[in-house]
């Protein structure tokens, strides 16, 4: 979540005289996150998030995240939802962009999860894999190996000043990628941006998953890649194989992996580090001035990555093979 679009107090009170939800008490804007505006909005029936979506969200997909999150609720997954007004619309305008109310989610995210942590983030992936199974709506992946390659272009010429030499490593992965991505293996719908973030947790439980704006279309295994990717290493660089193996004991409990899946999950994850690493240095070489944003580093996930091309073994990552 973040804010570009900075919106008065008049213009969401306006907003929400659509809406049966009490009168605004308070707003705040939100600066986690990449893609859209967002403000926590507190009414004196209960409490909301305002999105407004910017202009790298195509609003073309705004009905699949929307419809999805709508879809995986009344499927009895917890997750945030869009709020319908008085005439039963869920996408409206608001300053010029396509904007919705989204239910607030009770519960905080976990700076420093443990293995505990994992083993239900693995369980609720798995599950919210299933529930989406019968969502009629399919969006692509734009961040797949054809949007890898896209954003490798756009970085090349610059990469190096972030770190010498990151030109070259982004183009010999790529071309690895490119060659070595796994075809065949199950796909479904994913969420794409699992992060710790996104993950909320009330008294050690889960109670649920937020921030959809990545989801469509792809290899359900590389879900869980970008989770391992997000939650078992440590702050120093370091992989947790106790987290690991916990995060996919418990995705294995509810949605046992295949055999292929197992075999490619180092590919997975080398493409899922790759995907961050490339999207965090295209924002950290072309950031918005004025965004109440936090930009990422991208160097993170140049570490990960170094971690998972040295990898020859699925039991590398906890799996008993």
């Amino acid at each position: 979540m973040a804010v570009y679009t900075h919106v008065s107090a008049e213009e969401i009170s306006a907003f929400m005289a659509d809406y049966d939800a009490g009168e605004v008490l308070s707003f705040k804007g939100i600066a986690e996150g990449v893609e859209n505006s967002n403000y926590i909005l507190k009414t004196t029936e209960a409490s909301y998030i305002l999105t407004l979506y910017e202009k790298r969200v195509n609003p073309d997909d705004l009905p699949f995240f929307l419809g999805l999150m709508d879809h995986l609720v009344h499927k009895g997954t917890n997750c945030a939802f869009p709020v319908r007004d008085r005439s039963g619309n869920i996408l409206k305008t608001l300053c010029g962009r396509p904007a919705a109310l989204i239910s607030f989610l009770e519960g905080l995210s976990i700076n420093r999860p443990g293995p505990e942590h994992c083993q239900q983030l693995g369980q609720a992936m798995a599950g919210m894999h299933q529930a989406a199974a019968d969502f009629d709506i399919r969006r692509e992946n734009a961040l797949s190996v054809a949007g890898w390659r896209e954003l490798v272009n756009a970085c090349a010429g610059r990469a190096d000043e972030v770190m010498p030499g990151l030109s070259d490593i982004l183009q010999a992965e790529m071309t690895y990628l490119e060659a070595h991505w796994p075809k065949g293996l199950p796909e479904g719908v994913i969420h794409a941006d699992l992060f710790p973030d996104n993950v909320f947790f009330r008294g050690g439980e889960l109670s649920g998953l937020i921030d959809y704006y990545f989801a469509c279309n792809d290899i359900l295994a590389y879900d869980v890649a970008i989770s391992l990717n997000a939650w078992c290493f440590e702050t120093d660089g370091a992989f947790n194989i106790t987290k690991a193996s916990r995060l996919l004991r418990g995705y294995g409990a509810v949605r046992p992996m295949t055999e292929m899946e197992i075999q490619a999950l180092s590919v997975l994850c080398r493409g899922a580090a790759f995907r961050f690493l490339l999207s965090r240095l295209y924002d950290w070489l072309n950031q918005v001035e004025g965004a109440l944003v936090q930009v990422k580093d991208p160097m993170e996930y140049v570490t990960k990555l170094k971690f998972h091309q040295a990898v020859t073994s699925p039991s590398e990552y906890g799996l008993d093979i």
